[in-house]
């Protein structure tokens, strides 16, 4: 059995579905990717039993062919061979050899149908959402998923549609982030899933800035995403999300105005010699002046002062310069508004004027 294709059609589905494929397995087939080919179909897949990722690409089969490959050795070989060069892969038993211009690669081959495959979604709901604002509502808030927390819950994000409009929010107990569109008029089922942080970090990936819509189904253990040619299937985690709108503090107390590209290269500045295990900074505000202090055990310090629009009383709060950075990374306006109600309360950061993204961040005790 014989598939001829070129460099560039084996090499971009092999592309978006390497991100899939962990380094590290438990079971040997999970480090290949399969391969199936019909006439001039051909499909790449590959798994690690918590999202599968299969797309398309065009060759020409000789015949109905499914095996799987190494991923990682036949990503490397694609992508250190020549622009448009010509492929073609036999198949024989247990090897395969591909062959290009006056090179060989023989690799091994694993059966099939040893490969393991996610369930299929039956969509209990279904709905369409551009590709760039699902893309956005990633950006601006996967930054703040948990990692390895005995709260499964917090390892993803919280993506939920009702009355219209579709929001995704992450927490990690310390921090949270909240964005939301309004989607298109029509009829858009109410929705509250929490995706896994690998799905979150590969599809954010996959999607572009198009307006070109992503297909969603979603059943009760598994969602899938309709990319083109492409589709992303992740399960769910199975598990209640924290009230987010209890966390968000209500609007009051004094407000803070800094411009965002001045307080963020001072943060990045002072950063450096804050403490490095919990990065704590401490913000003492008075009058129209921030000003900035970070230390260390080595006895080290770093003082920053910047002009502010502040009209409370003298106040010092301390807070993670991590987690503040993350936020100032993904505002966009030129100033960025700080409500805070005390030196013991959370801060609501904000967009000047605010707009679709709430982020709040708990302060440390210095």
């Amino acid at each position: 059995m014989k598939i001829s294709t070129t460099r560039e059609q084996l090499l971009g589905p092999l592309q978006k579905v390497s991100g899939v494929v962990e380094r590290r397995q438990t079971l040997p087939i999970l480090a290949n990717v399969l391969i199936n080919a019909s006439g001039e179909n051909l499909s790449v897949t590959a798994t690690d039993l918590e999202v599968e990722m299969k797309t398309m690409g065009h060759c020409q089969a000789d015949g109905d062919m499914d095996f799987t490959l190494p991923a990682r050795k036949l990503l490397d070989i694609c992508k250190a061979l020549p622009d448009d060069s010509d492929l073609t892969l036999e198949v024989e038993g247990e090897r395969a050899t591909l062959r290009a211009g006056r090179g060989r690669y023989a690799l091994g081959v694993l059966p099939a149908q040893d490969y393991p495959a996610i369930e299929a979604v039956t969509g209990e709901t279904s709905l369409l959402v551009p590709q760039k604002v699902l893309k956005r509502l990633l950006e601006k808030t996967q930054f703040a998923m948990a990692q390895q927390d005995v709260r499964y819950y917090l390892n993803g994000l919280l993506l939920e549609i009702s009355e219209g409009v579709i929001r995704m929010v992450a927490t990690d107990g310390h921090r949270l982030a909240l964005w939301q569109s309004d989607l298109a008029s029509g009829e858009i089922p109410e929705l509250r899933v929490i995706l896994p942080r690998k799905a979150v970090l590969e599809l954010n990936r996959l999607l572009s800035e198009s307006d070109e819509e992503v297909g969603i189904e979603v059943s009760a253990t598994h969602i899938r995403f309709q990319l083109g040619d492409s589709i992303f299937t992740s399960k769910l985690i199975d598990g209640r999300f924290p009230d987010y709108e209890r966390v968000i503090p209500p609007k009051g107390g004094v407000q803070v105005r800094a411009d965002r590209d001045v307080l963020r290269q001072s943060l990045t500045r002072a950063s450096i010699l804050s403490n490095e295990k919990y990065r704590g900074i401490r913000f003492q505000l008075s009058g129209g002046m921030l000003h900035l202090i970070a230390n260390n055990p080595e006895q080290e310090e770093a003082e920053e002062e910047l002009e502010v629009e502040y009209g409370g009383d003298d106040m010092t709060i301390g807070f993670n310069v991590g987690y503040l950075l993350d936020v100032l990374g993904v505002i966009d306006s030129e100033t960025v508004l700080f409500s805070i109600t005390d030196a013991n309360s959370s801060c609501l950061v904000e967009n000047d004027p605010p707009d679709a993204g709430r982020y709040v961040i708990m302060p440390m005790r210095l």
